[in-house]
């Protein structure tokens, strides 16, 4: 079959093109920002690649078009397709039906943490020889890859799919979650707040799109549930049909608890009993809880949680997660994707507890739909307490401008943060700022420009 993919460059979409490529399809795809790297990722895959959506596209005659969420009425190219009444198909559906059908899938669900905790999970399955596939919305750095179909073997494609199940909207035209779609066994549902304030009015709407999850799962199936999240337990509390395990729970209570030691390792615990210790260099509580709900996924398929715990040990991380990017006259500069206020605070207390009283010179661009909104506006100064300088980026224009003063919300930290709407004249000032020892932690969920590599060269 030949599949045309509307919206290619985005993360999920990239990722199923190169599982489509891999389960013997022809694609092709278009969308408005073609450049590396997913570009010359879909390109080594052998995918054809279009700038823009052009009607004339409608004459590659695919069997069918599969349609991403960036996708809107207006669209020059969905409007042929409209017009001519050709076959389209949303691309969580076309998932579903298509690559997800007849697994074992696990999925990751949650406002913070799903790529990385998918990133360990599809690692414990992998060390203990199950050869999953995924589809991850970062690039492990196990894998070195973001998506692959599986296999194990002499038996062909592995049973077992682990997949980052993401709460945003399908596509213009199914207003669900994307993770309805997913076909899910085993559900982690690892946190929830209020975030994609483009979409949702409030938490409560958040809620009931996660309890469409849980509907979803079978008896037979697994809710692998954050024990510490009063939403979580409103939303089971609407209906549950499948076991359920807790974790992150206090030590005595029924499920999965921690215990950490000073340098970081942290006894797992399940129903009381030791598993054993997991000794690795992640840092902060919400990687522990993010590895916890690895454990207790894995323990669903067959792996034994000592096993899972020995695989943590070896767990490389993410790109993009607390990702060292190099250091120039002995300042380090790190690149991670928080966004999100919470996300921020963990982001920031974690790599505190890694160097202790060492400078953090936190550069943040606020760019997802959420931050641009400004709901999350004034949650900014407090996220960034544990810096001891903080530079904001926000830009006056473009897809990225924000719609509100991004100084005057960090004005609460006073003298120690500063915002920018030029990033050669924020690089200059994180340059004149910086010395030997300090640590410069870049926080974005976009390309910011490539400031990474501009800090490191104006630093050198």
């Amino acid at each position: 079959m030949h599949i045309h993919i509307l919206g290619i460059c985005g993360t999920f979409m990239g990722g199923l093109a190169v599982l489509a490529k891999q389960a013997g399809h022809t694609v092709t795809g278009c969308d408005a920002n073609v450049y590396p790297p997913m570009s010359t990722q879909l390109e080594a895959q052998g995918i054809t690649l279009i700038q823009g959506f052009e009607p004339s596209q409608v004459e590659l005659k695919p069997d069918l078009f599969v349609i991403g969420n960036v996708v809107s009425r207006g669209n020059a190219l969905m409007e042929e397709i409209l017009n001519r009444g050709l076959p389209y198909v949303s691309g969580p559906q076309w998932m579903g039906e298509n690559i997800l059908q007849d697994k074992w899938v696990l999925s990751v669900a949650g406002t913070h943490g799903k790529t990385t905790t998918s990133a360990m999970l599809a690692w414990v399955l992998e060390h203990a020889g199950y050869q999953p596939g995924f589809l991850i919305g970062g690039v492990p750095m196990n894998f070195g890859i973001s998506a692959r179909l599986g296999s194990d073997g002499q038996r062909g494609p592995s049973p077992f799919f682990v997949i980052e199940a993401d709460e945003y909207d399908t596509a213009f035209f199914d207003k669900r979650s994307k993770f309805v779609h997913y076909r899910t066994r085993t559900a982690i549902l690892n946190n929830l707040e209020y975030d994609h304030a483009d979409i949702f009015p409030d938490l409560a709407a958040i809620e009931t799109q996660f309890h469409h999850l849980v509907r979803t799962v079978p008896g037979i199936g697994r809710l692998i549930v954050n024990g510490r999240e009063p939403a979580l337990q409103r939303v089971v509390a609407r209906g549950c049909w499948s076991e359920r395990e807790d974790f992150g729970v206090a030590q005595g209570q029924p499920g999965w608890s921690l215990q950490t030691h000073e340098d970081g390792r942290f006894d797992v615990f399940f129903e009381g009993q030791l598993q054993g210790t997991v000794v690795w260099e992640l840092t902060g509580e919400h990687n522990r809880m993010n590895a916890l709900a690895a454990i207790a996924a894995a323990r669903h398929v067959g792996v034994p949680a000592a096993q899972a715990i020995e695989a943590l040990g070896a767990f490389q991380s993410v790109k993009r997660r607390m990702e060292l990017r190099g250091s120039a006259n002995g300042v380090a500069v790190y690149d991670d994707f928080a966004h999100h206020p919470t996300a921020i605070a963990t982001t920031v207390a974690g790599l505190r507890k890694k160097v202790g009283d060492a400078r953090i010179l936190a550069v943040l661009e606020p760019r997802s739909n959420t931050m641009k909104l400004g709901t999350m506006k004034e949650a900014l100064p407090g996220s960034l307490a544990e810096a001891d300088l903080v530079f904001g980026f926000g830009a006056r224009s473009g897809r990225d401008a924000l719609g509100w003063d991004l100084a005057e919300a960090l004005a609460p930290l006073g003298q120690k943060a500063a915002a920018f709407d030029e990033l050669d004249a924020l690089v200059q000032a994180v340059k004149a700022a910086a010395r030997p020892g300090d640590h410069v932690l870049v926080m974005s969920n976009g390309g910011f420009g490539g400031v990474h590599q501009k800090l490191l060269d104006a630093l050198a």
